[in-house]
């Protein structure tokens, strides 16, 4: 049994900075790609930005290029998310999602507001 336990959100105004973290645990033997998603209200669930297994190669969304960093540290299990310049449009439910011993797996999400 694996888990992935996303934390870091909360309310930020516009032009702020959050970081989100992503740990997992339980029974792991490996990990590969991690990643992270975002679900605003009303609207779709958008890929956000992921890492490879090394953390040698990253990659973003258009909309967040720039602004957002993706990181792991493998010591530890968890990948990170640094977000710089925080618009309102950035409001959405994160989710972090990683391969692990195969399977892709699933945080349960974290709450990122930006607002004045």
């Amino acid at each position: 049994q694996v888990q992935l336990v996303d934390s870091g959100g909360g309310l930020v105004q516009p032009g702020g900075s959050l970081r989100l973290s992503c740990a997992a645990s339980g029974s792991i033997f490996s990990i590969g790609a991690m990643g992270w998603y975002r679900q605003a209200p009303g609207k779709q669930c958008e890929w956000v930005a992921d890492i490879t297994a090394s953390g040698g190669r990253t990659a973003y969304a258009d909309s967040v290029k720039g602004r957002f960093t993706i990181s792991r540290d493998n010591a530890k299990n968890t990948v990170y998310l640094q977000m710089n310049s925080l618009k309102p449009e950035d409001t959405a439910v994160y989710y972090c999602n990683a391969v692990i011993n195969g399977l892709l797996n699933w945080g349960q999400g974290t709450q990122v507001t930006v607002s004045s």
